[in-house]
């Protein structure tokens, strides 16, 4: 799905024109991931199998592109979510969504760049974060009342752990060590559990602790 936050004040576009929207925007995602911020535009176009003119028509220049790439990806995040909350009936499991779907959307291997290359006053960033915040917030509330997970482990602890869990490991291709991060996830994971096995040091961390580079 096309980001909903990324195009809310863009004109409609045809079926076909969102279809390759999206292509370049699973391309560039993994692009971005691999060679960083400098990836080549014209090979981020080869990859989603459209010329660099449609690339450019969608995505001006290389900001547009790197900024819409992480509306995209929040975006897929805030609706797996969203689906969880209404229909996923153990809290846990909805969480355990939240957390693998890091992998799935590169969130370890995208965080530097939105440390250093986004414009955080950008309001289609800003509306997509207060949304992100907004639903790992109402995930932890759940689990926390179901009684599944520690009352010591908090929505900040949650995403900062997503993002030091799924960055590649050096010399490694993007999305190379998918199964590793997915294992390590699994066992972070089995740790948010209660009843809890150890004592946390310093108090449960809030999305308003985290830097922008986060989420």
């Amino acid at each position: 799905m096309v980001s909903t936050i990324a195009n809310a004040s863009a004109p409609r576009l045809r079926a076909d024109a969102l279809r390759n929207r999206e292509r370049i925007l699973v391309a560039a995602r993994e692009s971005f991931c691999l060679h960083g911020v400098d990836a080549p535009l014209d090979e981020i176009a080869r990859r989603a199998g459209v010329g660099n003119a449609t690339l450019y028509r969608h995505f001006p220049d290389r900001k547009s592109l790197l900024l819409h790439v992480l509306l995209y990806v929040n975006q897929r995040i805030i609706d797996l979510v969203e689906k969880s909350l209404v229909e996923e009936s153990d809290p846990f499991e909805a969480l355990r969504g939240l957390v693998l779907s890091g992998v799935r959307e590169r969130v370890g291997g995208l965080s530097p760049l939105l440390a250093t290359e986004v414009d955080h006053e950008d309001p289609l960033l800003k509306a997509s974060k207060r949304r992100m915040h907004e639903v790992t917030e109402q995930l932890i509330q759940r689990a926390h009342a179901s009684g599944q997970l520690r009352r010591d482990v908090g929505p900040g602890d949650l995403m900062i752990a997503i993002v030091r869990l799924t960055l590649p490991l050096p010399g490694s291709a993007c999305g190379g060590s998918d199964d590793l991060a997915m294992r390590h996830l699994e066992i972070f994971l089995d740790g948010l559990r209660t009843p809890a096995r150890s004592e946390l040091p310093g108090p449960p961390r809030t999305l308003g602790d985290l830097k922008d580079e986060f989420c």
